[in-house]
């Protein structure tokens, strides 16, 4: 494994720079690690509704930014007393999203450093039963991406207010608020330290664990040239970012074990049609599939039955039972 140094904070050009490693960097005998922060920005999950995630008027009040990354699962709010990491791998034979066998090495590393953190439920690590890394991954081509947000000191009431999180997610959770559900990790440390003298010891505990000494990749000036134009094509714009908000006569929501699940679809001549599917859900494909082969179907639940009969869910949505699915549009 070697390490990758990105110091710049702006979450439009730190995106683009994690996707051109994740897609482009030689993983023939070797597999990237690399932290970095970012300025006030809330990220966004690639299937989410952003007009549903985002509290509007403080964000833009406050200049926070909205960034969409490419996988999957819920929104996240960051500052600088945050540190994201991302590791870049080989699939190892799994082509599925598998979050325990790619972030024990985080956990491992935060209780070398006197962290007591354990991984829990579908994609968090937390403290005393708080969360303190949200985690997410995409898996492509061989690759795997596993990233991961670390709440360091980050301004809770930010946190708290910049994001609109759902009532039933936090039943989910038996909490009431965001903020009651969420830790710093700083308060748990033995001694003060900085952000950034956290961020060098946690990269160091992360090759300690994995037995290794840290060997730096640098990226030449081509490979800067491709995360600046991924950056330029897709991070820099609104359309990648926000999307549209979907107008839809019908819309229903419903969590699952794998995450949340929303529909939006209108109804003409007995027929579904601008159907778009959100969520904080984690896939392997591109739910535009599912969108493209329901548009257009007959709104009866024998037909969209026999249209999904020989597609396979769980690459798009995770481990989900094809009757619940169909049975949302139905409620």
């Amino acid at each position: 494994m070697k390490y990758i140094v990105n110091n710049s904070h702006d979450p439009e050009y730190n995106m683009a720079f994690e996707e051109y490693c994740f897609r482009n960097l030689p993983l023939e005998d070797e597999e990237y690690v690399f932290l970095w922060s970012n300025s006030p920005t809330i990220l966004l999950g690639k299937n989410q509704n952003t007009y549903q995630e985002i509290n509007e008027k403080y964000i833009n009040e406050n200049g926070i930014k909205v960034v969409r990354r490419i996988t999957g699962g819920g929104a996240i709010y960051q500052d600088l007393q945050n540190i994201n990491f991302s590791f870049v791998t080989k699939t190892k034979g799994n082509e599925k999203i598998d979050f325990k066998k790619y972030y024990i090495p985080i956990v491992n590393a935060l209780k070398k450093i006197g962290v007591d953190a354990e991984l829990s439920g579908r994609n968090d690590v937390t403290i005393d039963g708080q969360k303190c890394i949200g985690a997410s991954q995409s898996v492509w081509q061989g690759r795997v991406l596993s990233d991961g947000s670390i709440l360091f000191n980050v301004e809770m009431e930010a946190l708290s207010k910049a994001l609109t999180v759902r009532k039933e997610k936090l039943e989910s959770k038996g909490v009431k608020s965001v903020r009651s559900r969420v830790t710093n990790i700083k308060p748990y440390l033995k001694r003060d330290i900085t952000v950034d003298q956290f961020k060098d010891e946690l990269l160091k505990a992360i090759f300690e664990v994995e037995n290794q000494e840290p060997v730096e990749y640098k990226l030449s000036e081509e490979e800067l040239k491709g995360v600046m134009k991924i950056y330029e094509e897709r991070f820099s714009r609104k359309e990648w970012n926000y999307g549209a908000s979907p107008k839809a006569e019908y819309s229903y929501y419903e969590r699952f074990p794998i995450g949340s699940i929303e529909v939006f679809f209108n109804v003409e001549k007995m027929k579904i049609n601008s159907l778009k599917i959100h969520g904080d859900f984690f896939g392997t494909a591109d739910k535009a599939d599912i969108e493209e082969l329901l548009n257009g179907c007959e709104y009866s639940e024998s037909v969209l039955t026999q249209k999904l009969s020989d597609v396979d869910l769980t690459p798009y949505f995770g481990n989900i039972e094809k009757e619940a699915f169909i049975g949302m549009f139905f409620k």
